[in-house]
């Protein structure tokens, strides 16, 4: 039988989609003030892999990606993405339509994960109806794409960032970096019931 162990700390990312950049910047100060410094970010990319967001969001739009200095424990992307949605719902407009998006992920040595509201075959259930997405796997010196990944995660682009950010990561985590594991303290943190 295996031993259960902490999990090891992960790298928080965000992703934003929009056409107003001074918006972006605006979020991004939330961002900063919930999360703590940023100590990455990449250039804007066009933004234009699908039509699903320029039918609420609006035209030329454009993708940036955010890394957070301070590594945090696996176990919160599901409030993380519940915490981007109310932002979200925060700056959209007056008849709800959004004017951002946000996609928040982590990284680990080895994989890319996002966290979305949408089940599907190759998804995992957290909590409080999200679910989480292996997008891509770090294998030979690369971010590798599975079958389901979005088009534009397989991007150069994205990759580059991405390798950078790991990086960083890499820096940041040793063997002897651990985190809390969600619910150690209190099976009520997490919304579980006890055994």
């Amino acid at each position: 039988m295996g031993r259960i162990k902490k999990p090891i700390p992960v790298k928080l990312f965000i992703g934003m989609i929009s056409p107003k950049t001074k918006l972006a910047d605006r979020v991004k100060v939330t961002l900063k003030r919930k999360f703590g410094e940023i100590d990455l970010e990449s250039n804007t990319i066009d933004f234009d892999f699908t039509d699903y967001y320029k039918k609420e969001i609006g035209k030329n739009l454009v993708r940036q990606f955010i890394g957070f200095g301070k590594l945090i424990d696996p176990c919160r992307l599901a409030s993380i993405k519940i915490f981007t949605n109310k932002l979200e719902e925060e700056f959209a407009r007056k008849d709800k339509s959004r004017t951002i998006n946000l996609d928040p992920g982590y990284i680990t040595e080895s994989n890319l994960i996002l966290a979305t509201t949408k089940g599907f075959q190759h998804r995992i259930y957290l909590n409080r109806g999200i679910f989480a997405e292996v997008t891509l796997k770090y294998q030979k010196g690369d971010f590798r794409p599975y079958d389901w990944t979005y088009p534009d995660y397989k991007t150069e682009d994205y990759r580059n960032f991405f390798k950078k950010l790991r990086e960083i990561y890499r820096k940041q985590v040793t063997k002897k970096t651990v985190g809390t594991p969600c619910c150690e303290k209190s099976l009520s943190g997490c919304k579980v019931s006890p055994i």
